[in-house]
């Protein structure tokens, strides 16, 4: 346990946000948690849980605690006929905990390579690439109780997972901390090849009989070529959600744009690609002062060294009404505004 006042969070967002928390507090463990949730300091102030930082973006200083998941630890926890159980610590590094799975077999992650963060926050944000999401994989996890200190354990269903939503963005948003994620992994590998820059790259790979350390290796290709690092160009990946707008809204834009990316999605409706939407808005590669538009990849915003976080989300703010002005599609933010 840790804790230090007037913290600078600059090296804790991805973003690289210049800003002060009032105090900063690490924990390892639900005991140490306990203890912090109790310090004299810091009882009666708000709290707010941190990870890897990769998916936030700081507006402001926060007058308040930050809580550092720092709960380490993988183990494999089970097996049956078809599925290893692997219990992961919420403060494990998402990347490096994939990498771990992919080194004992355990299949099911590959797709989900490189992806910042860390594991606590992969059901919080559903995460997901190239076809999978942490809701197909999702087995349980244990969250701590921040008024009472119980341990409650979420199946799926009650993590009401969405399109990048679940219940602790939304209905239980800062009343748990995620301790550990428990996943159900493949005994025998499912790959999920099916989209199409997956294979292109397993071709120029050589591999023909893909596995899935294969996978990973072309998903980590595919991300390094479009993505910025960083730790080098401050972002936070896809700030953007990818639209599902009804059947009419598609087909008014495919009139103009027959070629318009577009997905299937329940009820009818249709997912639409917000990078292909913004660059025809004319914002790829455009900068606003010290922030921008990738240049690469039109869902991320980068900061070039020195925008403010009012700065990123002005810049956001442009996006969105150029997309809605264009194509009357109201894209949403994925990245948390604090």
């Amino acid at each position: 346990m840790n804790i230090s006042f007037n913290a600078s969070l600059k090296g804790l967002n991805t973003f690289g946000i210049e800003c002060y928390a009032y105090a900063l507090a690490s924990f390892a463990d639900r005991h140490e948690l306990t203890a912090l949730l109790s310090h004299s300091d810091l009882h009666g102030r708000p709290y707010m849980i941190l990870g890897g930082g990769s998916n936030l973006l700081f507006t402001k200083d926060y007058d308040g605690v930050i809580l550092l998941n720092k709960v380490k630890g993988i183990t494999l926890e089970s097996e049956d006929a078809e599925y290893f159980y692997v219990k992961a610590g919420a403060g494990e590094n998402w990347h490096q905990f994939v990498q771990h799975c992919i080194s004992h077999g355990w299949a099911g992650l590959e797709n989900l390579s490189l992806i910042p963060g860390n594991v606590g926050a992969s059901p919080m944000q559903n995460i997901g690439a190239y076809g999978v999401e942490i809701k197909d994989r999702f087995h349980s996890l244990e969250a701590y109780n921040i008024n009472t200190g119980i341990i409650r354990d979420f199946d799926a269903v009650a993590c009401e997972f969405g399109y990048r939503e679940s219940v602790f963005k939304r209905k239980l948003k800062d009343r748990y901390v995620i301790i550990n994620v428990t996943f159900s992994l493949f005994k025998n590998p499912d790959l999920n090849i099916s989209y199409g820059a997956i294979g292109d790259e397993l071709k120029v790979l050589g591999v023909e009989k893909p596995g899935i350390a294969d996978v990973s290796q072309a998903v980590i290709n595919i991300r390094n070529s479009k993505l910025p690092n960083p730790s080098v160009l401050g972002n936070a990946g896809s700030f953007f959600k990818n639209p599902v707008v009804d059947t009419s809204i598609y087909e008014a834009v495919a009139k103009q744009y027959p070629d318009a990316p577009h997905y299937p999605a329940p009820d009818g409706m249709v997912k639409m690609a917000a990078g292909w939407l913004i660059e025809k808005a004319g914002w790829k590669g455009r900068r606003l002062g010290a922030c921008g538009v990738h240049e690469k990849q039109a869902l991320v915003l980068v900061n070039y060294g020195g925008a403010t976080g009012n700065e990123i989300y002005t810049l956001s703010q442009l996006v969105l009404d150029a997309v809605k002005s264009k194509f009357n599609i109201d894209l949403e933010r994925e990245v948390n505004i604090v």
